[in-house]
């Protein structure tokens, strides 16, 4: 930017990202295990994780909404308050199949607004200060297990029940009315001509013609997959081992993530683009060896240390990756990009993890009685420890950025 940032946009934007990353895991960490309580089973319980996967596939349409009609900021202020209202009723539903209908509506809602969140502070902050401002979304991560802790201590439980849909709808409601209230942030394509490509938020896909964005796209894709294990079904892994507030201890992740995202910026500069993204994937093959050399040789600690290296690989890659596709992408589709992105990546990439995933897990179950099953999750991490491996030395070999790294 031309000019600098003033506090107040610094302080608008850093609540932005807050509350946006606060009304999710409050309730998302648990629900496959509030799914099961439900009466949910196998398939059923990925449909239900899959809705945040799912309602990435409008990302790409608010995207081209708020290139082309209206300001980023007010769409992201109707999307909380949508989600908000359907949070709440997700609260009153004890129908699994009606609650995968609530949670993919406002999931198709909440989804666009990782995209539009970063849209709109990159439009109104420079390379250097993106990081520190995304930060907050980190801190919000973590905050979120305040409602379990300050429910504990009324007696309300918040994991795995009902009431942590209220908590998600608190937060939404506020990021909603907070969204009034941000930078202006006007669309960059009003009155360009349109197709069909444009109206469904697809113009990103013209990127694709590059040979190294496109082989970005299909490894952010495919690294999704061993992401997900953790991502989704981690907490599982955790009540099944007999943690105490599980989404307390998934949260430890988010920790470690306001460390890593505040260096993001210096580690680009000193190691590019490409090898910070690198990083990322490092960490991911990091992860699962950790949770894999814990399981087998009975060291608990290692859990620990395979949750807390979340903020690398999330931070490095993920966010790496939006600021890559922040320089690579034309002012007039940086935000249908973003989408794109978040579509490939948390939309395309989790559902297909999410159902093989899932299968794995089926596969490596152990039933003791009718009652009772087991899994064997070591065999799990072996095999995602392989994956994270092979996709860090197929980034290494075939990538490259092609971009202004001072941009």
């Amino acid at each position: 930017m031309s000019s600098p940032m003033s506090m107040g946009t610094r302080v608008k934007l850093s609540a932005m990202m807050f509350l946006q990353f606060m009304m999710l895991p409050v309730w998302f960490m648990t629900l496959s295990g509030y799914a099961g309580k439900l009466g949910a089973t196998g398939s059923l319980i990925a449909w239900i994780t899959s809705t945040m996967a799912i309602g990435t596939l409008a990302a790409p349409v608010m995207g081209m909404i708020a290139d082309r009609f209206f300001n980023a900021e007010k769409v992201l202020a109707v999307s909380n308050i949508m989600c908000a209202i359907l949070l709440a009723i997700a609260a009153n539903v004890t129908c699994p199949v009606t609650l995968f209908v609530v949670l993919l509506l406002a999931m198709l809602f909440y989804m666009p607004s990782w995209g539009l969140t970063a849209n709109i502070a990159m439009s109104n902050s420079s390379a250097d200060a993106f990081p520190q401002i995304r930060v907050f979304g980190s801190i919000g991560w973590v905050a979120a297990s305040i409602f379990s802790l300050v429910g504990k201590q009324m007696g309300v439980t918040i994991d795995c029940e009902a009431p942590m849909f209220y908590c998600g709808a608190g937060a939404a409601l506020v990021a909603g009315l907070l969204g009034f209230m941000l930078p202006a942030t006007p669309p960059k394509a009003k009155g360009e001509p349109m197709n069909v490509i444009d109206t469904l938020g697809l113009r990103a896909l013209t990127l694709m013609k590059e040979p190294s964005f496109a082989i970005f796209i299909v490894i952010s894709f495919l690294m999704m997959i061993p992401f997900s294990l953790y991502m989704n079904y981690g907490g599982e892994f955790l009540v099944k081992s007999g943690f105490a507030l599980p989404t307390l201890v998934m949260s430890l992740g988010q920790f470690g993530e306001i460390f890593f995202m505040l260096i993001l910026a210096v580690a680009i500069k000193k190691l590019g683009v490409k090898g910070a993204m690198m990083g990322g994937l490092l960490a991911l093959t990091l992860r699962y060896a950790f949770f894999w050399i814990g399981g087998t040789q009975g060291i608990p600690a290692f859990y620990y240390i395979a949750i807390l290296v979340h903020g690398l690989i999330f931070g490095f890659f993920i966010v790496g990756g939006q600021m890559y596709i922040d320089k690579k992408a034309p002012e007039s589709m940086r935000a249908q990009a973003q989408g794109f992105f978040w579509l490939v990546t948390f939309g395309l990439g989790s559902f297909v993890s999410n159902f093989a995933n899932r299968a794995l897990i089926t596969k490596y179950e152990v039933t003791i009685d009718a009652a009772k099953k087991l899994y064997s999750w070591n065999h799990l991490w072996l095999i995602t420890l392989i994956c994270s491996a092979i996709l860090l030395v197929a980034f290494a070999l075939l990538f490259r950025p092609h971009i202004d790294e001072e941009k």
